[in-house]
């Protein structure tokens, strides 16, 4: 991917989901929101995507209205329409309808001039797998520090 400069990721994603597939989208914005997002005033947490009506919508974003906009600002977590081919769609609603699955939003980004989403099919973690994920990355994290004190001793 060239000329990709991620605006906002959603970090929450990981640790509530294990990701199994993810797929880029564009997404149907106004100019004021596309100035809001390239200033990086754009929050993905608790952000989600559904089929209504054979179209993909993104809710709950949270995209800061634009500080000299004026009648053409909109409400700041409207629902926005994901760009995608419609047996893309189908095929991710019909993994939707599976138990467990859900659509959520990884990260924003540029793409030369264009904004896109990038969306994951993703199975809900449950409790314990959060905690096993946490005490791996803790033990990983001490197996990097042991490492960097027995160099630092030589």
């Amino acid at each position: 991917m060239t000329n990709m400069k991620v605006i906002s990721t959603n970090k929450k994603a990981f640790h509530d989901y294990n990701v199994v597939e993810t797929f880029e989208t564009g997404i149907n914005l106004v100019g004021c929101e596309v100035k809001s997002i390239k200033r990086g005033e754009v929050n993905l947490k608790d952000s989600y995507a559904t089929v209504h009506n054979g179209q993909l919508l993104l809710k709950n974003v949270y995209v800061k209205p634009y500080d000299k906009g004026s009648f053409s600002n909109v409400d700041s977590r409207r629902d926005r329409r994901l760009l995608m081919h419609k047996n893309e769609i189908m095929r991710l609603l019909g993994k939707v309808k599976e138990k467990g699955y859900s659509i959520v939003p990884l990260k924003i980004y540029l793409q030369g001039s264009l904004v896109k989403v990038e969306i994951a099919l993703a199975k809900g973690k449950q409790l314990y797998d959060k905690r096993e994920a946490i005490a791996k990355k803790d033990m990983d994290r001490q197996q990097q520090r042991d490492i960097s004190e027995a160099m630092r001793r030589r």
